[in-house]
């Protein structure tokens, strides 16, 4: 059994949710927040059988996908402010961040 932390982009948690309802997966979703661009996340934690990692990896990639989009960059608080670029910038965000753990044992109560 192995336990998949999917950590996706909060507009691409709605349509993973239903996928995964749709293929019969149970997921617990928790509130995350990304450190780099200081936003929302949803950590969805599923556990499945060996068997079925990859059905479930397949369902990530087709409703998580990646996109531009423009962010403001932070001002420097005391460091060398020559480097600073004062204009938004376009970066890649969403996707997934997957982990695939070994689960040892599992209870439900």
């Amino acid at each position: 059994m192995k336990l998949i932390m999917a950590v996706v982009q909060d507009k691409d948690s709605n349509r993973l949710s239903d996928a995964l309802v749709d293929k019969e997966y149970q997921a617990t979703k928790l509130a995350s927040t990304g450190g780099f661009l200081k936003a929302g996340n949803t950590t969805f934690m599923i556990g499945v059988k060996d068997k079925d990692v990859d059905h479930v990896l397949e369902i990530i990639k087709d409703n998580c996908k990646s996109r531009e989009q423009l962010v403001a960059p932070i001002s420097p608080m005391g460091g060398n402010a020559d480097s600073y670029v004062p204009y938004p910038v376009e970066v890649q965000v969403g996707g997934a961040t997957v982990f695939i753990l070994p689960v040892e044992q599992f209870e439900k109560f």
